[in-house]
């Protein structure tokens, strides 16, 4: 078959430019992980030649200088710049004061929008915690207990996209007529519910339908953290309740609970600081629409497809408000456990 060679000069010409932008990319990637290697080993070799009494605070900050300078860098800047711009404009041109906070306390749409993430906050963290103790305490009385954990906990090796993907195609929902392919929609139908509803459209089930995936992946955490904490408790303790009558449900509720309490708070703080920061769920599956918005994703939505640099930076100043005292809850609560010990 004859071949056009008008087209044969520009088709090298393509290949030979993606090629040498390829080589260019890998050429400046290359040169960047030798060079941050170069930096390490003279850093390295710096602390190990140092001698007398100086040779301890050198190495101290020849050690921690790099990971200060990468903190200062990617969190401290980054944090500082987003306070600023939040009281700017759109452009972030002209200074507007707390006018994009004022904005955020007013604004029906975000009261909308936090009472979902108040909703996800107090759901999705609570479902998690609870089924992961739930599993460990049935999980630890079986045989082959790290197949049954490893396979409960696999979800945690999947990122929140993937995750979100496949209950994206569990809940797809086809008209009525028509095979349908989504899990739940089967699963209706086989129970004699010819025309199933599109879940994702269904408010305010879609919310929790979503919050599924959260649970889904977090609930494996949970459990191989609080199971560790099951274990830790002294047999003596145990027994002790046990002679004294305690069984079941009661030995549960009155021993098991109160020695793992600080376990079980330090897990569920976590999750919820997962769930507060929750955007690849919702980008995923909804992208936000049929009353699914969130704080994470409409920062997202006010920044990068509004292209309201102002309003979407006082979004993650309100998000970083929230996220910060649970983290420093949980320090202090780990620290406090250390020091009992």
């Amino acid at each position: 078959m004859p071949t056009d060679t008008r087209l044969a000069g520009p088709a090298l010409h393509l290949a030979d430019s993606l090629w040498q932008d390829a080589a260019i990319k890998f050429g400046n990637t290359a040169g960047a992980v030798l060079g941050f290697l170069g930096v390490l080993l003279a850093v390295f070799f710096a602390a190990g030649r140092a001698t007398g009494r100086f040779s301890r605070p050198l190495a101290v900050v020849l050690m921690l200088g790099p990971a200060a300078l990468l903190l200062v860098v990617g969190l401290v800047v980054p944090l500082l710049r987003t306070v600023y711009l939040s009281f700017y404009d759109a452009d972030a041109a002209k200074f507007v004061g707390g006018k994009n906070y004022g904005w955020a306390a007013t604004s029906s749409q975000i009261h909308d929008v936090l009472l979902n993430t108040l909703l996800w906050l107090v759901v999705a963290p609570v479902a998690a915690t609870g089924l992961g103790l739930l599993l460990a305490m049935l999980v630890d009385r079986m045989r082959g207990q790290a197949i049954y954990k490893s396979l409960i906990f696999m979800p945690m090796a999947v990122s929140l996209v993937a995750a979100s993907l496949i209950f994206k195609l569990l809940y797809e929902s086809r008209g009525s007529g028509q095979n349908q392919v989504g899990l739940l929609s089967q699963l209706a139908v086989a129970v004699g519910w010819d025309d199933p509803p599109n879940w994702i459209l269904s408010q305010p089930l879609n919310n929790f339908l979503l919050m599924s995936a959260m649970v889904w992946v977090q609930t494996g955490f949970a459990m191989v953290v609080l199971s560790a904490a099951i274990k830790a408790i002294p047999d003596e303790i145990t027994e002790a309740a046990r002679l004294d009558g305690a069984t079941g449900v009661r030995l549960f509720l009155h021993v098991t609970v109160p020695m793992i309490r600080t376990t079980l708070v330090v897990v569920l703080t976590t999750i919820m600081i997962i769930t507060l920061k929750a955007f690849d769920i919702v980008r995923t599956m909804t992208g936000g629409n049929f009353g699914t918005q969130v704080l994470a994703n409409e920062m997202y939505s006010q920044s990068f497809e509004q292209y309201n640099t102002g309003r979407g930076s006082a979004l993650a100043v309100i998000l970083f408000l929230a996220v910060a005292p649970l983290v420093v809850y949980n320090i202090a609560l780990l620290r406090k456990e250390r020091a009992t010990r």
